[in-house]
Order: structure tokens, then sequence, then C-alpha cells
């Protein structure tokens, strides 16, 4: 589910954007830093580290000691404030920087995208790269697979103009669609099992691909060495797809014991975007529509359902927020890491889906993920302690990405 972007142009637009200008002239400068008077939280075992001096240079953590501040850094002093790694949000639909932005003010410094148009997911990755601009590092999956490809992929690739009205259905079809993300640079590959939940028109039971048609998908993503996501909310589907090899299953809303005794058997990872089923039934966000409110009462039930049964059977679980971070968006990670929670599991497990747990999913966690020393500079500053007040994540202070400030809200003082 989600809602996915028709982006032709947008990314050209948004560079000549008047707000954007001052981030997109140039390279923005990895600044030495230095946090002193931190409380580091490890998050692989849950402890903390008062009294802790952290050292920021070239995009990485060099040191998180006790000495003085070395010279040659600015020096923040967080008195007593908690560092925590950078968020993870492994289920986005961002189509323009300025909701890139958006993601990274709210605590995230890595996003897997799950769908968009015109590949902007793979020029955003550039970007940030190249720190043209502030923003989370952006793993790319341009057009998710499907029986009906948007309209837009034909503009992208008009050598498969021939698939346009036969639709992405049989073994050659679903080989070209992927060979296509691949030949322009993606990370990912994203694939429908079932049908989508946010579209009142269709039925999220629904499967669409047998294990046979996503096997070949998984088969020619693996050519290349990438994993796939699959869109899975009905059993049968999501079966399909654990059965046929994708690394992880997004949504899953009607998941069987079957299924989860299989993805617990196999290190299938689950992410099942929770806090997005919220947004159909509250006001406002990415959706306000009858027809899909009636249908999240029904389903958020049902989710949490599964994410609990998930969490009892040992299955990997990981946040994904779901969204496009734009005007209207309110569904956060941290939102997503406060339900789970809410939902029974211990804060540190819940804060590891958004933290180690998801590098693991995105084969980051020997980068990210942690606040240990030789990761990423991928922290974020609270104001209180996230394993007793878990909704400390929703207000971030300070938000660092790649060594690069994106937010800074420690000091309003004269």
């Amino acid at each position: 589910m989600g809602r996915w972007i028709a982006a032709a142009g947008m990314l050209a637009l948004v560079l000549w954007s008047p707000e954007l200008s001052a981030q997109t002239a140039g390279a923005i400068a990895q600044e030495p830093l230095t946090l002193i008077n931190a409380v580091v939280l490890n998050v692989v075992d849950g402890t903390m580290t008062a009294n802790r001096t952290v050292v920021l240079r070239e995009g990485r953590i060099a040191s998180t000691g006790t000495g003085a501040a070395p010279s040659g850094t600015r020096v923040i002093d967080l008195r007593g404030r908690y560092v925590v790694p950078g968020l993870i949000d492994a289920h986005t639909h961002i189509g323009t920087l300025r909701a890139l932005r958006t993601a990274l003010e709210s605590g995230v410094t890595t996003v897997r995208s799950s769908g968009v148009s015109s590949y902007v997911d793979v020029g955003m990755r550039e970007l940030v790269k190249q720190g043209t601009v502030a923003g989370p590092d952006v793993l790319a999956a341009g057009y998710h697979v499907r029986p009906s490809v948007a309209e837009e992929a034909f503009l992208d690739h008009p050598g498969l103009a021939g698939l346009m009205r036969a639709g992405m259905t049989s073994p050659d079809a679903l080989r070209r669609m992927v060979q296509a993300n691949i030949s322009r640079g993606v990370d990912w590959i994203k694939v429908l099992a079932t049908e989508r939940a946010g579209t009142a028109e269709t039925d999220p039971r629904k499967q669409v691909y047998t294990e046979a048609e996503l096997k070949i998908v998984v088969d020619e993503a693996a050519t290349k060495g990438l994993s796939v996501q699959a869109h899975a909310h009905g059993a049968e589907g999501a079966l399909a797809a654990v059965k046929a090899g994708v690394r992880s299953i997004e949504h899953g809303t009607y998941l069987s014991d079957e299924t989860l005794t299989l993805m617990k058997d196999r290190g299938t990872f689950f992410v099942p975007t929770y806090a997005t089923v919220i947004d159909l039934v509250e006001p406002g966000g990415d959706y306000d529509n009858r027809d899909l409110h009636l249908r999240g009462t029904h389903m958020i039930a049902r989710l949490e359902d599964t994410v609990k049964r998930a969490h009892q059977a040992g299955v990997k679980l990981v946040t994904g927020a779901d969204t496009s971070y734009g005007p209207q968006s309110v569904t956060r990670i941290s939102r997503e890491v406060a339900e789970l929670t809410r939902m029974g599991m211990p804060p540190l497990a819940a804060l590891q889906a958004a933290t180690t747990r998801a590098a693991e999913l995105l084969h980051l966690d020997k980068q990210t993920g942690q606040v240990s020393t030789g990761f990423e500079a991928d922290i974020i500053v609270v104001e209180r302690n996230p394993l007793e007040h878990i909704g400390t994540l929703q207000d971030p202070l300070l938000v660092v990405s790649n060594g690069r400030v994106g937010l800074d809200r420690l000091n309003f003082g004269k």
C-alpha cells in the first residue's frame, strides 16, 4: 500500500526550487563535530554510558570515549542528553527533495524506496552521496513490478512499449521489467504479491502473482546481487512470496501462522507499516476516504494481531512508514516504534527494529544502525531515555546524517 507518486520531471523542478537553492548550491561540508557530556545508548544490548565524548569526522564516528574534545572540531555540549542511532525507514515513497528533507528532520537517516516514478530515488541517492543535499541515505527501487506498471515506466523505457497493454504477466515481461530497473542502477527490486490496500477499488487480500512468477523476479534480481521486497497483505500471496525467496514482506496484514513460521525459518524480514493503517482510520494525513476508513477499521485489528504473532514467533520486524513525507503526511518512524512498544515489544526490541534490525535487512549492518566507532555518523539526540520514554524519539533535537547536521534545535538561547 502507500501513495505511489507520478513524479516525471519532479526532481528537476525541485532542484530549481528557491527554498532549496541553498542546499543545492554545492557540497555540504562534513564538519568535524564533538558531542560532549553525552549519554550514549548501545542499541545492541540496551546499555547506557554517561559522560561520553563522541567525535564525528569525515562522515564517520571516530570515537566514543571519555577524553576532552580534540582541537579543530566544533563542540556541542549535550548536557546529559541521549545519543541514539539515526532511524531507518525501510518502506518509503519519497518523490521530492523537500520530502527527503522532511524525513531527515524527523530523525530518519536511511530510507529504502518502495516505488516511485522516473527514478527520482536514484537521483536523490546520488545527490545525497555527493553531499549536494542534506538527507537520509537512499536505497532506490525505481518502479515496482506489478501486472499494470505505472505508465511513466514506458516513458522511461519506451522499449517496453509492447508490454503496455499486455501487462507484466509473462515470464519474459517480468524479467524485462526487473532488467529495466537494474539498468537504471537501483539497489532493490519491489514486487506486488497482492493488491493494494490504499486504493478503494482494489482488494488487498487478492494474490496477483504465483510463487513461480515471484521466483522469476527473485532470480532475475539475484543475477545482479539484488534482493526483493514484496508488497503482500493477503495470506496466499505472502506465502507465495516467502516461498519464492523474497527478503522482506511489506505490510503483511493477513499473514498466516504457516507463513510466519516459514519466515522465521528462512530469516525473512517483516515490515508491517502499522502506522500507515492508523492513517487510514484517522482524519487527515495521506488518506481521507470513506471506503479506506472502513477498510482500515477492520485491517488495523488484524495487523496488530499479526505483528504480535510475528514477534512471538521470532520473526525479524523492521520499521517502515509507507509515506511520501508530503505536506499532508503525519506518519513517521518514531510513531511506528511507539506502536510496536504498545503492542508488547520491549522498547529496546522496538528501537532495534528501526536501527540494527533494519540495517541488517538492508545489508547495512556493518555501516549504520549503531553509535559505534567506524560506523557512519548517523545519529540523533533526544531529551529523554528512549527505553523509558519511547515518545522522545518523536522530538529529535539534533539530527546528523553522514556527518552532516540536518537539524539542530539544541540551543535557542542568545
